[in-house]
């Protein structure tokens, strides 16, 4: 006989049940009998579940949707990874946008999350012939980098937005490069042209909303057509050394001109010297001849007699001749030849003359000197007089 068979009031090991915990069959019928209570169910025989009857299969049933319950409220917890923004969507519609770590969402089908990474570089290139402002066609090469800057904007507003980037820089360049020359896009434009189709692209992607932000515009390549790409590049080599010539002519000219500059300076301050010299000069001899004329109106005599001295002194001080007196008897005379042959002018004169009787001295030179100061003073006379 079973040993939980009702009305027994021993266990298999021969002791009272009075004290004891109740035994495994009424603790089940208990929990069966408040589920039915609860789902409003009669309750059937006793006996563990699976015995049949209609309240154990409710009993069954009731657990299992539980454990389904828990299971589809667990799913809705979800994990966001580093980098990436988390956009929550209820029945389709945004709700709420989600920062990296983990959160819960109300599990499918009500709610939705879709993971947009905000920090990944992505890169599109594009390629194609424009025409320019002087009606040329260029070939470029176009290289854009971006990222999402706002997650939401990025999977709503826009229902493709790396499709609507690609044209917003097909747009971007064309307006950029139809308002420039040819010459300006292939040499020395390339930094400007990638420049400004980045700000317009950005206008463009700002202006729909797509959350799009682009951080590198590179203009790869920038060429005329293949077709006609060996008459550029001797169009561009002839520019080149036209340029060549023009920078070695300013080299030149930039060491030519200074130096001409400063030997103009140098003579202007040559004869900007001798002039204030010759000034000077004049207004110093003038001085003295007027100074000499008043000495000569106080005393003609004594100031003829000293002109004529001082003359003689100048004439007689670079003039080799020696004068010698053979009257006083002085029989023996010392000639410091040495001296004289160093004198200016000894090469080409006599280093020593002898007279006797009389001096050998030039004369003329001092008596022509008296008579220019004498006509000098003659015509200021003559001058006061008017």
């Amino acid at each position: 006989m079973p040993w939980n068979e009702p009305g027994k009031d021993k266990d298999p090991w021969g002791q009272r049940n009075d004290n004891g915990p109740p035994d495994l069959d009424e603790v089940l019928n208990n929990f069966k009998k408040k589920l039915n209570g609860v789902l409003g169910g009669k309750g059937g025989s006793g006996g563990i579940p699976g015995r049949g009857g209609s309240g154990d299969m409710s009993g069954l049933l009731l657990i299992a949707l539980i454990a389904i319950t828990v299971v589809w409220l667990l799913s809705g917890i979800y994990i966001v990874d580093e980098g990436k923004r988390g956009v929550e969507t209820r029945f389709g519609a945004r709700t709420v946008v989600t920062m990296p770590g983990p959160h819960w969402r109300l599990p499918w089908p009500i709610d939705n999350v879709e993971q947009v990474d905000v920090e990944g570089i992505r890169t599109t290139n594009h390629n194609s012939q424009m025409l320019t402002e002087d009606e040329n066609i260029v070939a470029l090469s176009l290289a854009v980098q971006y990222n999402i800057k706002e997650a939401s904007a990025y999977v709503f507003e826009v229902r493709e937005p790396d499709v609507t980037l690609r044209q917003a820089a097909e747009t971007a360049i064309r307006e950029v490069v139809g308002a420039n020359t040819m010459d300006f896009i292939i040499t020395e434009g390339r930094a400007v042209i990638a420049t400004e189709t980045k700000r317009i692209m950005q206008e463009i992607l700002d202006s729909y909303n797509t959350g799009l932000n682009v951080l590198q515009v590179n203009l790869n390549e920038a060429q005329p057509p293949e077709e006609v790409q060996d008459a550029f590049a001797d169009a561009i080599k002839a520019r080149e050394d036209e340029q060549r010539i023009i920078n070695e002519a300013n080299a030149y000219r930039n060491d030519i001109v200074p130096k001409a500059r400063g030997d103009a300076q140098s003579m202007l301050e040559d004869a900007e010297a001798y002039r204030t010299r010759v000034l000077k000069s004049s207004q110093g001899e003038t001085e003295r001849f007027n100074q000499l004329l008043t000495e000569y109106r106080r005393a003609p005599e004594v100031t003829r007699q000293r002109l004529y001295i001082e003359t003689i002194e100048e004439i007689m001080a670079n003039n080799p001749k020696v004068m010698i007196d053979v009257d006083n008897g002085n029989n023996l005379t010392y000639l410091p030849l040495d001296k004289m042959m160093s004198q200016p002018g000894a090469s080409s004169r006599n280093p020593a003359s002898m007279h006797s009787g009389s001096s050998s001295v030039d004369t003329g030179r001092a008596q022509d000197v008296l008579d220019s100061f004498r006509r000098d003073a003659a015509r200021s006379r003559l001058r006061e007089t008017r």
